[in-house]
């Protein structure tokens, strides 16, 4: 054990107490309890920089730059790059297994590739998924079966040698499905894309409403979420990002017009990640996982400040931003009209995903993506009259 002097790692008035009681020897100050313990070993500190890492390499495999990277995540290219190369390695292990089990598609997965955390590129043409979870699993085949019947352009599922739908091996089920055509890689500031995005939404919330009374889902309620776990987590963050008040004020405009709000089955997780395009058109949905009833105004709701985020590129520019909302809110009315009630909430569902996520984040200490989160509602609230302004007149300025 190295000694150290008191005066280098102690406040003089603490020091002076202790010479109350001892001076001028050696004095033993024992660890914490649990100090050194599997549960402590790692520090708050490392669990955000892995988390920070594991988004990074999110990013990455959707085609980010380093240099994109960089800059939004302030940090040099050698480490961009030795954080790639560090979560490249931990992939190593289930390349290895589905090299492995690939002979049960009759193929020989020469060739694969990583997109997602669970999604992997096999032989150029076909995609992997893997599931822990068999319900979720059954219920994403179900939702995959029944849009392909609606017309939809969905990944079409490839049968296993055996005629199964999927593989289990070793806990884990695995989902092969032909690969759909184009990328995810879009340019957010195009107005013709944001129309196109807001018309299959739409698109696909009608094929909802014809097959959803043949699909087992999740039946949720964000007014319950807002009513709940919510505020739960944000009392035990003591309000620190989200103000009581904010809170009651959001949730009372939800309470009064929630009544009114159409609910169907929708996607949940509406980004540029789960739509394609193709030489500027679009070409395929993908990712239900999280397919649930809910109001159909939470699809576009959560598309549009998911573009507000840091990580999104547009982080709060204004005037660009409700360009996009208008040209995003009138493509999907070329696909259904909504309702004057949703309109008039909509800024106020805004701001619900995002005490959502601000509770959601401190649930599991991400306190980087809270404060973006938050960021983000404030903003909203900031600028309602002007999202209510070009939602209201989205359809007569664009036609």
């Amino acid at each position: 054990m190295r000694y150290q002097s008191a005066e280098a790692v102690l406040p003089k008035e603490l020091i002076g107490q202790i010479q109350g009681y001892f001076h001028g020897g050696y004095l033993y100050i024992p660890k914490p309890e649990g100090y050194g313990t599997a549960a402590l070993k790692k520090t708050d500190y490392k669990i955000e920089l892995e988390k920070r890492n594991q988004h990074i390499y999110i990013k990455y495999l959707e085609g980010w730059t380093n240099t994109q990277l960089m800059e939004t995540y302030h940090l040099s290219e050698p480490s961009i790059r030795r954080i790639i190369l560090c979560q490249k390695k931990k992939m190593t292990v289930i390349s290895q297994k589905l090299k492995v089990i690939m002979p049960k598609w009759n193929l020989k997965g020469e060739y694969l590739v990583q997109k997602y955390p669970t999604v992997w590129e096999v032989d150029h043409s076909y995609m992997v998924k893997i599931y822990d979870n068999k319900e979720q699993l059954e219920r994403n085949i179900k939702i995959l079966s029944q849009l392909l019947d609606c017309g939809l352009p969905v990944a079409k599922i490839v049968f296993a040698s055996s005629g199964q739908t999927y593989v289990m091996d070793d806990g884990k089920y695995y989902l092969m499905t032909r690969k759909l055509k184009g990328s995810n890689m879009t340019n957010i500031y195009d107005l013709n894309l944001a129309w196109q995005m807001g018309a299959v939404i739409g698109q696909l919330h009608v094929a909802f409403q014809k097959c959803e009374s043949k699909i087992s889902f999740w039946d949720n309620s964000l007014l319950n979420e807002m009513k709940g776990w919510i505020p739960e987590n944000l009392i035990k963050n003591q309000w620190y990002l989200i103000s009581e008040n904010e809170y009651l004020e959001t949730l009372h405009v939800l309470e009064a017009g929630y009544g009114c709000l159409p609910k169907q089955l929708i996607h949940r997780d509406v980004h540029f990640g789960n739509f394609l395009f193709s030489d500027g058109k679009f070409s395929g949905y993908i990712d239900f996982d999280l397919s649930q009833r809910n109001i159909r105004i939470f699809d576009l709701c959560y598309f549009l400040t998911g573009l507000l985020t840091e990580e999104s590129g547009l982080y709060l520019h204004d005037e660009v931003w409700l360009q996009i909302v208008k040209h995003v809110v009138g493509g999907y009315e070329s696909a259904q009209k909504l309702l004057m009630c949703e309109k008039n909430i909509l800024p106020c569902v805004m701001k619900c995903i995002e005490i959502l996520f601000v509770a959601y984040f401190v649930s599991i200490d991400d306190l980087r993506c809270a404060k973006d989160a938050a960021t983000v509602f404030h903003h909203i609230q900031e600028h309602e009259q002007e999202i209510m302004q070009v939602v209201h007149n989205s359809d007569k300025e664009l036609g």
